[in-house]
């Protein structure tokens, strides 16, 4: 097991060296459905969670690469998009987070505020650290996604420090004040959410969790699920998919009692951003819809291939599921990794906008008929 972890976290720190990224500035080999374009919006290094101010910047966070950095991109619509440092020297900066004229941070234990940000771009604020005690107790699963649900409250996953275990503490995903204050977990259940959303109509949590690895190529799913309500359990350690009983950890409960997901996505796809399109500029059948960018496979044989490494749409009838199928694809070229999509936000105008850590670019996709 020890073995297996380590390769995986290697995996994950080597990150874009392992992959032979095209020059962000080529989005030739992005294919869409008929009347859908991509085009780069703006080249961030290690562009992953993403979070919009007031003021219209696009906020980025990162992952990889050592130097810890948080990013501002100034005039990203329609204009001439800059990009700025506000935050460098963090511990895997992967979540962002805006609320009340601050910037918020995820890093493995603490989450860090950057007050006032949007009018100090140029001389940002130090990092406030307000919440310095998340559970911590290795760097697997321990990058964050954050967000401010419709009710106000800071919403923070702990994903489980391992492949597959039972830990007290981890593999939930917690509510909070702002400051930490009021803190509880609102699921459980969860081996890893790196994206998660609110249904625009309801106000019920949507989410993403990436599946256990070593249960072979096909098997479990990755998963896409719904909270409908605070105190729910979605099967982790002892079950995935709502339907695989985990044969190391099943004793600890039964698939029965656990929430199945909404839509089981493809085994070891990675997904991660996830988001309902609320926009207007989309046709209708694509309205009201999810999409999730699908980081991709690392583990896979040679010979089964490599999954995710795209942007998929889960397409609903009310809260149930009827359909998966991909949206945006083109980051591979065979066994050649030409990016990797993060996370997915909509634009003020209602484009989509899709960040990719590995080309080190966010992507704006529109849509015009006749395109």
């Amino acid at each position: 097991m020890l073995d297996r972890l380590t390769g995986f976290l290697l995996c994950l720190l080597a990150g874009p060296a392992l992959a032979a990224a095209t020059p962000a500035s080529s989005v030739a080999h992005l294919r869409l459905p008929e009347g859908f374009s991509a085009e780069l919006l703006v080249q961030v290094p290690g562009a992953r969670s993403m979070a919009l101010g007031d003021k219209g910047t696009l906020f980025v966070g990162s992952f990889r690469g050592g130097k810890g950095q948080v990013f501002a991109v100034t005039d990203p619509f329609g204009g001439q998009p800059v990009v700025r440092t506000v935050a460098k020297g963090l511990t895997m900066p992967n979540g962002v987070a805006f609320r009340d004229g601050a910037l918020y941070v995820a890093e493995p234990q603490r989450i860090l505020r950057l007050a006032g940000i949007e009018d100090r771009l140029d001389d940002p604020p130090a990092p406030e650290p307000v919440i310095t005690d998340l559970p911590y107790k290795n760097p697997a699963h321990a990058w964050k996604y954050i967000g401010f649900g419709p009710d106000g409250k800071l919403y923070v996953p702990v994903g489980a420090p391992c492949n597959i275990c039972n830990e007290p503490g981890f593999g939930v995903l917690l509510r909070m004040n702002a400051d930490g204050s009021q803190r509880e977990v609102f699921a459980r259940g969860i081996r890893n959410s790196v994206g998660f959303t609110w249904h625009p109509g309801t106000g019920e949590l949507w989410f993403t969790d990436n599946g256990r690895d070593y249960l072979g190529d096909e098997a479990p799913p990755c998963e896409l699920n719904r909270a409908s309500r605070a105190g729910l359990d979605f099967g982790y350690p002892y079950c995935h998919g709502g339907s695989i009983a985990d044969p190391e950890f099943g004793k600890l409960g039964r698939c029965e009692d656990a929430v199945a997901p909404v839509q089981a996505l493809d085994p070891h796809a990675a997904p991660l951003g996830v988001r309902f399109y609320t926009g207007d500029m989309f046709p209708a059948p694509f309205r009201q819809q999810v999409f999730i960018a699908e980081h991709g496979s690392w583990n896979r044989s040679k010979e089964a291939g490599k999954t995710g490494y795209r942007v998929s749409l889960v397409r609903l009838a009310g809260d149930k599921a009827v359909g998966y199928e991909t949206f945006m694809d083109g980051f591979l070229d065979g066994d050649k990794v030409l990016g990797r999509p993060v996370d997915i936000m909509v634009a003020p105008d209602g484009a989509l906008l899709v960040s990719d850590d590995s080309a080190g670019a966010i992507y704006r996709v529109s849509y015009r008929a006749g395109n």
